[in-house]
């Protein structure tokens, strides 16, 4: 898939660190962008989904308890609404295979996977119980409200904070989790020894994810019995995987695409349920099917989980850290324990000889918690950066001194290097542009009108992470070059900078090239999640360009009467269209002059970009961030307004200022959020999320958003991609949200330690919220 704005770049060569406008933005904002809810039925007839005799709409039935086993239906009533073709149960569908390991994806943790319409069991409130499927939406969604379901209740239980003394130590089963590392020197000592000491608990609310596409899964059921699946995913051949395997079907009579995604922050990364279900439907009736949930069913799988966090911290008077405790216990199903980097940041970030991590989990009657973004750093940095807070108004001391004073310039953790870290350039220019210096120390020293106003500030850090991945490029004798990966845009910028890679890697107008993503049949890419799609997918995109360059030069010099015969290959360039001797100006070839002369129709290359682990592994790959914020704070009402954010980010290079821009402002504004507004609420009673729905479930919105600065500081790191090029998705989140609880402290003296921070907290005493 390639989608662009016929209008935007035209002609124009690209280099790396350009501002690019959006190539799919015209597809979007006309509405010619499809995404899985919306592809039509026949493309050869063109028929409207919508309309399409076709399709078959599937509708779930959710439980209405949190733990117990179904003992029966009544479905006569769904079964006599016009239109209504069946009800699947788990009592009546096709066959899948009942292990668990078939259900397993790329990123499961430890433990059996939810496996919807398996069996009689109820392990969480919301679990799907039945597929209603019928020829209109309107028909299936009035069947299903129709179905019965009998339930033999049993005690659940989903209170996390009852329940801290029951924690257990998780499994290391999932891709990408590091377990605490092993304590160093004696901390519990130190600590107790500690002139100045901080001891604060922490806590943080369940949050869901609520991308703007909500999920669905299209099933296209060919003649031939090939599936081809609009999935919303993060990763098609990830949901190709699970499809394949839980169905007993091969490879290859399988295709998932995912062409455009309405946002995802990791609610994608693992196959939800509706595509299980959406082919159930279409092999039991032999028909395309589609399953789209409800604003509402998005609040029936994975979730950020509930997180309680203990900081302890001492330093001597000067501020230098003498001891760091850091504990973490955050709740997980009963079937998988899903896990989080909470509490490792703690042991990297600040310089210090004794330390100690811990990290576990209560299994509660929920559905399994999942990646949302910036995963584990959301708020195990945030409970750090406001103990820091904390530490800094107990000595005294300016916030942003105490961390200068405490700078980590290697990893004692791992006793490495970093492979580069401009964190201090990050301080320093966001400081000056935020006007720091400005800062009285102390709290409740700035008012305007009725308002409190505060200052405060925090560090963000996140791994900067590079996997492997294929790419292929195809130059074609008009000069055209198609460049293809099965990676994903899930809104953040992947087709533009993918395709301003391939541009100024052949030396191209950025208009004669095109990226295709977003299709389980293209070259291996991994799942599009912790901000590692340029890192990863883009150097498998200059490594394919590169083998281009090779092909062509040994074309171009073997023409007869080449400029460029006794050119060496690093004396070449490739620019405006054209192989160019950098030795002497005048010895250049036209690209399509190259390959027309030598009688080449295309040029077809592929590339495994595999990344440089012996090299890696000598240094600890991070990105790096200093957040400034201003908070207006009506006392009374307890109202907070975040009215300036400065965010200064250290991620190597830039590929593309606009598109990076905006995930950093994305970030920031979902900081916002997580700080203020975000906290689904269960009721324990019946162990079920109460406010499921975008009325209940608060997001910030334009009114609460003002200025946001985003600073990238100049980095370079040949170490993390060839590309020097670092994640920015998830770094623009961490180190909000404590960034606005310190500013609400300094604004008002009192401190807030649980997200969100609402009106009541802050208009609590110190100490209560």
């Amino acid at each position: 898939m390639n989608a662009r704005d016929p209008a935007a770049n035209l002609a124009t060569p690209v280099a790396l660190g350009t501002l690019v406008k959006r190539l799919d933005g015209h597809a979007k904002v006309t509405g010619q962008a499809r995404y899985a809810a919306e592809h039509l039925m026949d493309h050869h007839q063109g028929l409207d989904p919508a309309t399409s005799p076709d399709v078959v709409h599937g509708v779930v039935v959710n439980s209405t308890i949190a733990r117990g086993r179904i003992s029966g239906f009544e479905l006569s009533d769904a079964l006599a609404v016009p239109g209504v073709l069946d009800v699947l149960t788990h009592a009546h569908r096709p066959k899948v295979r009942n292990s668990g390991l078939f259900y397993k994806d790329m990123t499961s943790p430890g433990g059996t996977p939810f496996r919807p319409l398996h069996d009689e069991h109820i392990h969480h409130s919301g679990q799907p119980v039945a597929l209603v499927l019928a020829e209109t939406f309107e028909a299936a969604r009035y069947a299903a409200s129709l179905v019965r379901v009998q339930y033999e209740a049993e005690p659940h239980d989903t209170h996390l904070l009852s329940n801290l003394r029951r924690a257990h130590q998780p499994s290391r089963l999932k891709a990408g989790y590091s377990p605490p590392p092993e304590p160093r020197g004696h901390a519990d000592a130190a600590f107790e020894a500690a002139p100045v000491r901080i001891d604060a608990s922490y806590y943080a609310g369940v949050e869901h994810h609520n991308p703007m596409e909500m999920h669905a899964s299209t099933v296209l059921l060919g003649a031939d019995g090939h599936l081809t699946i609009h999935d919303k995913t993060q990763g098609s051949q990830n949901s190709r995987w699970v499809v394949s395997r839980v169905f007993g079907l091969p490879r290859s009579r399988v295709t998932v695409r995912n062409a455009f995604v309405g946002g995802a922050f990791g609610s994608g990364l693992r196959p939800q349920y509706q595509l299980l279900l959406a082919v159930m439907g279409a092999l039991h009736l032999n028909r395309s099917v589609r399953v789209v949930l409800t604003r509402q069913q998005m609040f029936t799988f994975g979730h950020r989980p509930e997180t309680w966090q203990r900081l302890r911290l001492g330093a001597e008077p000067d501020g230098r850290l003498t001891a760091v405790l850091h504990e973490a216990i955050a709740e997980t199903s009963r079937l998988e324990d899903y896990v989080e980097v909470v509490v490792n940041w703690s042991g990297q970030l600040y310089q210090c000889d004794n330390v100690r991590m811990e990290y576990s989990l209560v299994d509660l009657d929920h559905y399994s918690p999942m990646d949302m973004r910036a995963p584990g750093a959301a708020h195990g940095v945030h409970a750090l950066e406001v103990a820091m807070d904390e530490l800094a108004h107990a000595l005294k001391m300016d916030p942003l001194a105490l961390r200068l004073k405490n700078y980590a310039e290697r990893d004692a953790s791992k006793d490495l290097p970093f492979s580069s870290k401009e964190l201090r350039a990050c301080y320093a220019q966001g400081a000056e542009r935020f006007g720091w210096h400005g800062r009285p120390l102390a709290p409740r020293s700035m008012r305007e009108g009725d308002d409190w106003v505060g200052w405060g500030m925090a560090t963000g850090t996140w791994d900067a992470m590079q996997m492997f991945a294929r790419a292929r490029a195809v130059l074609h004798a008009d000069g055209r070059l198609v460049v293809s990966s099965a990676a994903t845009d899930i809104g953040t910028g992947t087709i533009t900078v993918m395709t301003q890679i391939a541009a100024a890697a052949m030396g191209l107008p950025i208009e004669q090239v095109c990226f295709e993503l977003g299709d389980s049949d293209l070259p291996v890419a991994p799942i599009e999640g912790g901000s590692s799609h340029v890192a990863t997918v883009g150097s498998a995109v200059q490594g394919v360009c590169e083998k281009l360059h090779k092909k062509l030069f040994k074309l171009a010099r073997a023409l007869p009467g080449s400029p460029l015969a006794r050119a060496r290959f690093k004396d070449v360039r490739f620019a405006d269209g054209m192989v160019k001797s950098t030795l002497d100006p005048a010895a250049a070839l036209r690209i399509t002059d190259v390959l027309s002369t030598a009688g080449v129709s295309k040029l077809d290359e592929k590339y495994l970009m595999l990344p440089n682990m012996l090299r890696q592994k000598k240094f600890v790959r991070a990105v790096h961030s200093a957040v400034f914020v201003e908070v207006k704070v009506d006392e009374e009402l307890g109202t907070v307004r975040v009215t300036r954010v400065v965010s200064a980010i250290a991620a190597g290079r830039i590929i593309n200022p606009h598109t990076a821009r905006s995930q950093i402002v994305g970030g920031v504004v979902w900081g916002i959020s997580q700080a203020l507004h975000e906290d689904t609420l269960t009721d324990h009673r019946l162990g079920r999320f109460m406010n499921h729905n975008l009325s209940e479930y608060h997001v910030a919105v334009n009114a609460d958003i003002h200025d946001i600065d985003v600073i990238f500081v100049e980095e370079h790191d040949d170490v993390v991609s060839s590309l020097g090029a670092k994640g920015v998705g998830e770094i623009g989140i961490v180190g909000v949200a404590a960034a606005v609880s310190n500013a609400i402290f300094h604004a008002t003296g009192r401190r807030v330690r649980s997200t969100p921070m609402t009106p009541d907290k802050v208009m609590r005493p110190e100490g209560t919220a």
